[in-house]
């Protein structure tokens, strides 16, 4: 019983002195806005009522991911759920697909003109805007609950990215200032995205359109402005009017899958000159033989693979992920073509905490591979850089990390 009651008082002792900390901090985040933030803002054209207004109540939100408040050291948490590290097919998991692909048919029914007036102004495909869109916030029904200057002033002061979220955050007091949305309608998700595209309040300020012709850009509230903003987005990244995103392909055994990444293309008829077929059975475009096209295998030999081009790039600008820009294509697709899942299958691969794919990371860049960094990320450098050194080793190449590498890899 005494041990009990000991327990209990250190526990209790414990959480005080933890209140105590965060009182102690939340002063000095009321300090840093004052004195760190309002600067910076107000020679960006923010008024005083504005900065009032944004954080009139506002306390730091405890529960952000990647926080490090002042005083502490930054802890790694051993298990990783991102869907790089577990097997990709997670990624394209039923109910997810086919949850986008039909509300998306609804969509391009019910906004066809605004979608064929963007189409034809950006080169842009309405299916892959609509499938961006569902996949951002279900288009336009999933709740955006968050008070964006909380989000945003939280990760500024404490988070492992503070310059970029203090950029971030200016950039969302402009918007405020210049009436776009009050500040208590300012609503973004947990990482600071705004609205239905789910932009980051920088790329609001350069990228977001007036769609309905009511000189606003209603990101929020307005499809039509929201179908605007990803079709201007996508078309200042670059995106090629003329080409698809890409294609499921059969890459034959005599093809390395080590030849993945955009700094491999060559010309998609040379890719069929060695083998590579569609899927499908269809031949390409004829318009499509003549441009460079990338071998993308985000599974390696254990799942479906891709002939891309550099629309699918312009995706990635989007959004980083290799398995986010395949979703958008692979649902837009299926929006307009009414196609099935990928014929490749997902293997059972995965269940790597990123430690470990990182220790792998290290091992190969020891033995001279470049593997894009050692950051615990399977990226196309990473899965080729273990093509090579599994064909270097006389081992088939499966150009994906497993458990039994890394007993192999580091001695």
């Amino acid at each position: 019983m005494r041990i009990l009651l000991i327990s209990i008082g250190l526990t209790l002792m414990s959480q005080a002195a933890l209140a105590q900390d965060r009182v102690a901090v939340e002063r000095q985040f009321q300090s840093w806005l004052q004195e760190t933030i309002w600067p910076r803002a107000k020679a960006k054209g923010v008024s005083p009522e504005t900065m009032q207004q944004a954080f009139s109540g506002v306390t730091l939100n405890w529960k952000l991911p990647d926080l490090v408040p002042p005083g502490s050291k930054r802890k790694t948490p051993k298990a990783q759920k991102q869907a790089e590290f577990g097997s990709p097919g997670r990624y394209f998991n039923s109910g997810s697909v086919q949850g986008a692909t039909s509300v998306g048919r609804k969509m391009e029914r019910r906004h066809s003109v605004s979608l064929a007036a963007v189409e034809a102004e950006t080169g842009v495909p309405a299916r892959i805007i609509l499938a961006i869109w569902g996949r951002e916030s279900g288009y336009g029904q999933v709740p955006i609950r968050h008070n964006a200057f909380r989000v945003l002033s939280t990760k500024a002061f404490m988070s492992t990215r503070t310059d970029y979220f203090t950029g971030e955050l200016i950039a969302a007091l402009q918007i405020a200032e210049a009436g776009h949305q009050p500040t208590r309608q300012m609503k973004s998700s947990w990482a600071g995205a705004l609205g239905q595209p789910q932009f980051m309040p920088s790329n609001y300020l350069t990228y977001a359109a007036d769609g309905n012709g009511d000189g606003k850009a209603d990101i929020w509230g307005s499809p039509e402005d929201t179908i605007a903003s990803i079709g201007n987005y996508l078309m200042q990244h670059g995106w090629v009017a003329a080409r698809d995103w890409g294609f499921e392909v059969s890459v034959p055994e005599s093809v390395s899958c080590a030849l993945e990444g955009p700094d491999q293309g060559q010309s998609i008829q040379d890719w069929v000159g060695i083998g590579v077929r569609r899927v499908s059975g269809k031949p390409f475009p004829a318009h499509e033989l003549r441009g460079e096209g990338y071998l993308m295998m985000p599974a390696g030999r254990h799942g479906p693979g891709f002939l891309v081009t550099p629309n699918f790039y312009v995706l990635k600008e989007y959004n980083k992920s290799d398995l986010y820009a395949l979703f958008v294509g692979h649902v837009g697709d299926r929006i307009q073509y009414g196609i099935g899942n990928f014929s490749g299958s997902w293997g059972k691969v995965g269940g790597l905490y990123r430690s470990d794919i990182a220790t792998m990371q290290q091992a190969l860049q020891d033995k001279g591979h470049d593997v894009g960094g050692v950051d615990g990320l399977p990226g196309f450098k990473t899965r080729r850089s273990i093509g090579r050194w599994q064909e270097a080793s006389g081992v088939a190449p499966t150009c994906f990390p497993d458990a039994s590498m890394k007993t192999i890899l580091v001695p």
